[in-house]
Order: C-alpha cells, then structure tokens, then sequence
C-alpha cells in the first residue's frame, strides 16, 4: 500500500522507519497512532539529525493479517491529520488507465 510516506529501510527488517523531519510532528503523530490503538517509535535529535527525525513501527510475527491492516489504515489516517505525506503514491505497474481501456476496447 502506497500511502506517500516516505519508508526507509530494508524490505527484510521487521522495522520500518518513516520520515517525519520535523521534530513538532513526533508528539502528534504518536500520540494519535495511540489515541487509535497503534503504538509507534519515534525518533528525533540527537539521535537522528535535527530535521530527519521519523516514525518506526515494529512488525512482529504475532500480528495478524487484521492487526496490520488496522495499523496501515491507522498510520494513513494520521499521516494524514499530521502532515507527513510527502510523496506522492505511485500508480501499480498493472494498473491502466481507463483512457488506454477504450482506446484497446
């Protein structure tokens, strides 16, 4: 799911790190992932640098398929509240665009 945070981070790590960069989002963005029954990391100065602070989520096996899905609508929804969607989703390689649909119809 592309939601335009943007993810650092090895596809093999069971932790994911977001970009938050600025350090005033680290409070709301964890405090209303909590609010909604997510628990996140976040990170900040000096530990990373002063404006490459992020979000972390922890993935582990014992979480279910519901328990992610609830997790990603969750960090969406905050991302969103909090302002942290920096880039922009990106379009599925298999997806076509209804224009390319009629003109092959």
């Amino acid at each position: 799911m592309d939601m335009g945070l943007q993810v650092l981070g090895n596809d093999a790590s069971p932790v994911v790190p977001a970009m938050l960069y600025n350090p005033a989002k680290m409070p709301a963005f964890s405090r209303l992932c909590l609010k909604n029954g997510v628990a996140v990391v976040v990170v900040g100065f000096p530990a990373t640098g002063l404006i490459t602070s992020r979000v972390r989520f922890c993935i582990s096996a014992a979480h279910t398929i519901e328990d992610l899905d609830k997790g990603l609508a969750v960090i969406d929804k905050v991302g969103s509240e909090v302002m942290i969607k920096y880039s922009q989703p990106h379009s599925r390689p298999d997806s076509t665009s209804s224009a390319v649909k009629q003109k092959t119809s």
